[in-house]
């Protein structure tokens, strides 16, 4: 996000004095002589042996490399190898010193300090050796682990000042950044505006970017506000990044302390601000504060786009305000806006949803009439539409022209058209369609199958609803309770209650939780063949696992004893029953029909 191309253009438009640092930073050469040095007469004795020894065995085989050095090494310490990086008395290849330095730092007993590392990192990249010098970095990092900052920045503190040296604070801010050790980094900035250094443009950036992605409780603001304050570049791009970030997580109030904070700091929020606040708001169900940013966005002579009305469209159409929807569609193409195909959707899905057909085919022509091509999303849209309308020639005629314009259906298209046609009581047509779906590969799935078997009880075709629901077993599908119970009806209104039991007992050897409605199916059937003894039988067992029996329980009960309580074709007395709705009005009332029933048989 943060690359050098946007950090110089960005220093050159707002602290054009900083360019020169950047420069420094990223790119400008310097030589050997740059680094400080001493007359050859001054250096140590020792100083001179080494660089002596390296540029002879330069000049070697690279075989023969430490063989030239050995006899050196019993005299050296640390201190002669840093003096060596800085001083380069003999002006030695600067690829022959790192050798050396590589070199050394694998001998056994030989340990380098951070500062030895920080030294030739800035060695490197004086010499344009970027990738070199952050290695170096990098190994130090990962040595000294998490909470090291404080003790790593320290070598740096004496190098303040020398060429190259804000790189290596902005490498060591990446490399802690890249690492994970977010907290280090932040330090890290800190110790830099403590000892005075350059901003660290880069390592800022990627830090920034960094806790953008991973930061969840929004501590990323109070770094941003800090940054900016110590001199970070000022730019609405990241503003607007932030913004995003918090409305994503729904996080509204802060995004708009954010958007304040625009103007506050001297800038003028762009159209991609407004936009991102907007549709956040909108997303946050505030279509007020929407609108009202609108205005404000007017005000401050920013044209809305087309983003800016698919927002408020889409909000609108959500809560069903179709005709604030419209209007403002109009609006829109009264500025010379043209609707894209996401702002048809969102008005085709809302008239759908509405119920209002035919604006819903208004609208689809007039995206049509623009050149505009529906996709696969909105072609399932208005199939949905024409389905829950009861227009199923239409719906089919959608998908036909849809399979024209080169788009296959998907398993949503056959679903919708399968659960409208058997809602339509068409159950042959939806097989067929099931049909065209194994033609195409595309496998039914739990909807398609439960809209089948909804279809199929519907019309009374109890052993097909069935074998469909074994069908779906199979496939390894889990039936829910409603197309279990549905087909428990169907069964049961056949006279067939024993099947209805299995299925109750494959629902709870399933796991289903059994609701009041599924026993209220089987106590029906027991009711209609008059086996009231089981039918009370398992209103018990209802109340001894903890489902409560509704008045469409009890009355279910109290018409079938009143049904069966006397096997006279005579009797038609029947109480005023009502609604019932506990256990104890339920059994008085039972009580009272049989004594009227035996006394009807003693009269």
């Amino acid at each position: 996000m943060f690359r050098i191309e946007f950090i110089r253009s960005t220093l050159t438009r707002s602290h054009p004095q900083r360019l020169s640092r950047v420069s420094s930073l990223l790119s400008t050469w310097y030589s050997p002589e740059t680094i400080s040095q001493a007359d050859n007469d001054d250096d140590d004795p020792i100083l001179i042996k080494l660089s002596t020894a390296i540029r002879d065995s330069y000049k070697e085989p690279p075989s023969e490399f430490s063989s030239s050095i050995r006899k050196v090494l019993p005299s050296l310490s640390v201190r002669h190898v840093i003096d060596l990086i800085n001083r380069n008395p003999l002006s030695l290849p600067h690829r022959s010193i790192f050798a050396f330095f590589k070199f050394i730092s694998s001998q056994p007993g030989f340990g380098f300090t951070a500062e030895s590392y920080f030294v030739m990192a800035r060695f490197l990249a004086v010499h344009e050796m970027f990738t070199e010098a952050q290695s170096l970095i990098n190994l130090v990092v990962s040595r000294k682990g998490k909470n090291s900052a404080s003790s790593v920045f320290v070598s740096l503190v004496s190098m303040r000042g020398a060429p190259m040296c804000d790189f290596l604070v902005d490498t060591l801010m990446i490399t802690y950044t890249d690492l994970g050790f977010i907290p280090d980094a932040i330090q890290c900035f800190r110790l830099s505006r403590k000892y005075k250094f350059v901003v660290p443009v880069r390592g800022c950036g990627n830090l920034l970017d960094r806790m953008m992605k991973v930061n969840p409780n929004g501590t990323v603001w109070g770094f941003y506000m800090e940054i900016l304050d110590a001199g970070f570049p000022l730019n609405v791009y990241v503003f607007n990044i932030l913004m995003n970030r918090f409305c994503k997580e729904g996080n509204i109030c802060d995004a708009q302390k954010v958007f304040d904070e625009i103007t506050k700091r001297g800038l003028k929020p762009s159209v991609v601000s407004f936009n991102t606040l907007i549709n956040g708001y909108c997303k946050n169900g505030n279509l007020g504060e929407g609108f009202s940013l609108k205005d404000r966005m007017e005000k401050s002579r920013t044209r809305p786009d087309v983003f800016t009305y698919s927002a408020l469209i889409n909000a609108l159409c959500k809560e069903n305000k179709m005709g604030g929807a419209h209007g403002l569609f109009d609006e829109m193409c009264e500025r010379g806006l043209i609707p894209n195909d996401v702002i048809f959707t969102t008005l085709i899905h809302g008239h759908s949803r509405s119920g209002r057909i035919d604006l819903m085919k208004e609208s689809y022509e007039k995206m049509l009439s623009r050149g505009l091509q529906p996709d696969l999303v909105l072609y399932n849209t208005l199939v949905n539409g024409f389905c829950k309308s009861g227009d199923l020639v239409a719906a089919r005629k959608i998908v036909d022209g849809m399979i024209r314009g080169g788009l296959r259906p998907d398993k949503i298209t056959y679903t919708t058209l399968i659960d409208g046609f058997c809602r339509g009581g068409d159950v042959e047509t939806a097989l067929e369609i099931r049909k065209e779906m194994d033609q195409n590969g595309i496998e039914l799935y739990r909807v398609g199958f439960s809209a089948l078997i909804c279809g199929m009880c519907k019309e009374g075709r109890v052993v097909d609803a069935e074998r469909a629901l074994r069908e779906m077993l199979r496939a390894g599908m889990k039936p829910d309770d409603v197309t279990y119970t549905m087909v428990m009806d169907a069964v049961c209104k056949k006279g067939d209650v024993q099947t209805g039991f299995r299925l109750l007992k494959e629902m709870q050897s399933d796991g289903h939780i059994l609701s009041v409605v599924t026993y209220n199916v089987l106590l029906n059937g027991l009711c209609k063949l008059g086996q009231m003894k089981n039918a009370d039988m398992l209103l018990d067992a209802m109340l001894n696992i903890g489902v409560v029996p509704d008045d469409i329980t009890y009355n279910i009960l109290l018409e079938g004893h009143h049904r069966h309580a006397t096997a006279s074709k005579h009797y038609k007395q029947k109480p005023e029953i009502g609604i019932v709705a506990d256990l104890a009005s339920y059994k008085s009332l039972v009580n009272e029909i049989y004594r009227a029933s035996k006394d009807h048989r003693n009269s």
